[in-house]
């Protein structure tokens, strides 16, 4: 930890096992790996061969993207999709040696000029320096916003499940779905339903997004499976019988936020990270990717810190390195709500075209014939946002690491400002 004494406030009592898979794209494996979990991700993980999108009614296939080895290829780093809980296990066992982690320790208020966070116990902790990384319901962003302000609702909310793919294999119609790994989505009207291996191919994951219906409907658990199956009815006969597999369901309110004006209180004792200040939707997979990155370039410029005066320039050159490419993520997740949940009509005819043509493009590759790269219809420019080439490498070939030393070389041994910093970031 670069000689830095760090503690955690957790609000939770516990750490325990918590929520579904989560997809680690190659921006954010690639740091993993560079932090020593290479073996534990091969362990735990799926690697996906491939992306598969189909029709939500009749399970055609509207476009496939080769992932599996070329993601490395491509990219410097794989693909995998991971259950949360074994996620969150691999983070804890490698900061625990070297970080002081307290549970049960929710904030309730802070003074961020001194800085202090005052917890629900009443207990007082004094810092040098505090990094917001709470949440979409954050606390500590209300301070550098300046006053409460709440996440708006987006008018979808996600069903989540998980299903042991040893009831998959025994249906020869499932069977598919977990001997060739990949990432599979069914696109509906309002809707649409992503589907992966996870745990070493041992269990199989769904998030199913629909119109949230919760002032209509008030949430009732034990009704949950009945209206998961009531938002797809109508879909496909594999959706059909994956709802029939499950018997409960959790639901989740999705939720977002507009950009900030900044991420760095005007006092410069205080900075937010992850879904603080940016939250993801859920329609890139970029949620805990943009998270690390933000806690890769933070760490890194922080390494270097030789005395108190260098936290607030820090802290801005935290902010400039990662502000746009965290708010263009944003915005790229934002443009994937609206191109999956198309109702059916000549919107969703244009991009069911122009995703076919994507993909006849890419199994053109794969075959070792020349590939066509139209900027209306071909991989450029295309409604599959993972076949867009350009929006890939913008994306996967991200290191967070690499970023923030460039910032260093042009601006960390500046010496027209103090502390080798430069005066204005």
């Amino acid at each position: 930890m670069a000689g830095h004494k760090v503690t955690i406030l957790e609000s939770a009592a516990i750490i325990g096992e918590i929520g579904a898979g989560i997809q680690v794209s190659p921006n954010l494996s690639r740091q993993l790996i560079r932090w020593g979990l290479a073996k534990r991700l091969e362990e735990v993980a799926v690697k996906p061969e491939s992306l598969t999108l189909r029709r939500w009614c009749t399970g055609e296939t509207l476009a496939w993207t080769r992932w599996g080895d070329s993601m490395e290829k491509n990219y410097g780093a794989p693909y995998y999709h991971i259950q949360r809980a074994d996620f969150h296990r691999m983070m804890y066992d490698l900061a625990e040696p070297y970080v002081k982690i307290r549970t049960n320790c929710r904030v309730v208020a802070m003074d961020p000029s001194i800085p202090t966070l005052t917890l629900r116990s009443g207990e007082v902790v004094h810092a040098d320096l505090v990094i917001g990384a709470d949440g979409l319901k954050s606390i500590t962003r209300q301070y550098v916003v300046g006053a409460p302000d709440e996440p708006t609702p987006t008018g979808d909310a996600a069903y989540r499940a998980v299903i042991p793919t040893e009831v998959l294999l025994a249906d020869p119609d499932l069977r598919s779905l977990v001997e060739t790994p990949e990432m599979v989505g069914w696109l509906g009207p309002q809707r649409h339903i992503m589907a992966y291996n996870i745990r070493a191919k041992k269990e199989y994951n769904l998030v199913m997004c629909h119109p949230d219906r919760d002032q209509e409907e008030p949430w009732k658990p034990e009704e949950s499976a009945a209206r998961m199956k009531a938002e797809f009815v109508g879909w496909e006969p594999r959706i059909q019988k994956l709802l029939s597999l499950i018997p409960s369901t959790l639901k989740w309110k999705l939720m977002d936020r507009a950009p900030l004006e900044t991420w760095v209180h005007k006092d410069g004792r205080l900075a937010l990270l992850g879904d603080s200040c940016h939250p993801m939707l859920p329609y890139r997979a970029q949620g805990s990717a943009m998270a690390i990155e933000d806690a890769a370039v933070l760490g890194n410029l922080f390494s270097r810190l030789s005395s108190h005066a260098q936290i607030t320039p820090l802290l801005h050159a935290y902010e400039s390195i990662r502000y746009e490419r965290a708010t263009n993520t944003q915005a790229s997740s934002c443009l994937n709500q609206v191109i999956f949940h198309l109702p059916d009509g000549p919107e969703q005819e244009k991009r069911d075209k122009q995703m076919y043509a994507a993909m006849e493009d890419a199994l053109r590759e794969v075959r070792g014939e020349t590939s066509v790269d139209s900027t209306d219809m071909g991989t450029k420019g295309n409604a599959n946002q993972w076949a867009d080439k350009e929006k890939s490498a913008i994306q996967f070939g991200y290191d967070a690491d690499e970023e923030a030393e460039k910032w260093w070389r042009e601006h960390g041994k500046s010496e027209t400002a103090p502390f080798g910093l430069p005066s204005k970031l």
